[in-house]
């Protein structure tokens, strides 16, 4: 089992960058892959991006690709999602997530895919 505390998330302004973390407890975070997913009001939650347990592979929405950009250091037990040209359709509640696999190379689109989930962290970008 693992926990999961987002943070990093604010107000900033359209073109805006930001950094968010998810800080994984225990001593297995490299056994699990990780995801990104964001829920606006009013809207389901969404994939934003995934990686795989030792960040062979990762995999974006394509309404985020070239602007975000996940990544994870299994040695401090940290995901990350860097964020550039942030724009208001951006603005959101944003979850990591976690799943434990067996293989490298796996990763999840799908929020059901995905067994521990964050408290998600407020984004929102400005006009």
């Amino acid at each position: 089992q693992v926990q999961l505390v987002e943070s990093g998330g604010g107000l900033v302004q359209t073109g805006g960058s930001l950094r968010l973390s998810c800080a994984a407890s225990g001593n297995t975070f490299s056994l699990y892959a990780m995801g990104w997913f964001r829920q606006a009001p009013g809207n389901e939650r969404e994939f934003v991006g995934a990686i795989s347990r030792s960040s062979t592979v990762t995999y974006y929405a394509g309404s985020v690709k070239g602007r975000f950009t996940i990544s994870r250091d299994n040695a401090k037990n940290t995901l990350y999602l860097q964020m550039i040209n942030l724009k208001p359709e951006d603005t959101a509640v944003y979850y990591c997530a976690a799943r434990s696999v067996s293989y490298n190379d796996i990763y999840y689109v799908s929020s059901a895919d995905y067994a521990y989930w964050g408290q998600g962290t407020q984004v929102t970008v400005s006009s």
